[in-house]
């Protein structure tokens, strides 16, 4: 990551920045995945990089500049993970394997998706990611808007499905053993449901009960991709 300095934040009052941006970035990431957004201050950060608060500014204008960037550090790492899921014969295959590849970073830091593309001037990694998914729905051969939704929906099941799991106690800095706890109530509270008024419930509450949230994800996706597959196969 280059190591540029804005105009805007070289005046006078600033203090001289005594590190580089990959390092205020770096550390931005792991105070990020330690503690969460909340735990980001520019004084935590300059506290880890042993500098004053005003050498950050050197290098970013606010917090949300710093998120994206630090959002855009984190796909950067995305992108090398799925640089040979791209020339498969099968493009579905490679479309699911940057989209599960994408929901692990997001499903492991809630911060992320919400800052996903949200400056793209700050996030080059952002357009390159997404770039790499609708170069897989392309070789598919849809029409333009048909694309467009097909790359809107994964990017909308992965980033939303994560978002989900990102809001449990553990994710803000909780119990970790909170949410088997909320699980096991609402597994118990299902099971005295009336069958009769809840079908759906009783049927599925013993594979609620023992699933896991990333083989739910990837079901979810795998029934998203056979529908994209056969659009894809109408249009033959």
């Amino acid at each position: 990551m280059a190591e540029t300095r804005s105009t805007a934040r070289t005046g006078g009052s600033r203090q001289r920045a005594s590190h580089s941006l990959e390092a205020v970035v770096g550390e931005a990431v792991a105070l990020l995945d330690e503690d969460g957004e909340a735990a980001l201050t520019f004084r935590a950060l300059a506290a880890r990089l042993g500098g004053g608060v005003g050498s950050i500014y050197w290098y970013v204008s606010g917090k949300d500049e710093l998120v994206a960037r630090a959002s855009d550090h984190v796909l950067a790492g995305v992108l090398a993970d799925t640089e040979g899921a791209t020339g498969s014969p099968d493009p579905v295959d490679d479309l699911r394997a940057v989209a599960v590849a994408f929901f692990e970073a997001v499903s492991s830091r809630p911060w992320l998706g919400a800052y996903f593309l949200r400056d793209v001037d700050l996030q080059p990694n952002a357009v390159l990611l997404y770039e790499r998914l609708g170069q897989q729905v392309l070789r598919l051969h849809l029409p333009p808007r048909e694309t467009f939704h097909a790359v809107s929906a994964v990017m909308g099941y992965v980033i939303g499905t994560a978002a989900d799991l990102g809001r449990r106690p553990e994710a803000a800095g909780g119990d970790a053993a909170e949410p088997e706890r909320g699980l096991d109530d609402l597994v118990a509270h299902w099971r005295g449901l009336d069958p009769e008024q809840f079908p759906f419930i009783r049927h599925v509450v013993e594979e609620f009960a023992v699933h896991e949230d990333a083989e739910q994800f990837r079901a979810g996706l795998d029934l998203l991709l056979a529908g994209l597959r056969l659009q894809a196969d109408r249009q033959r």
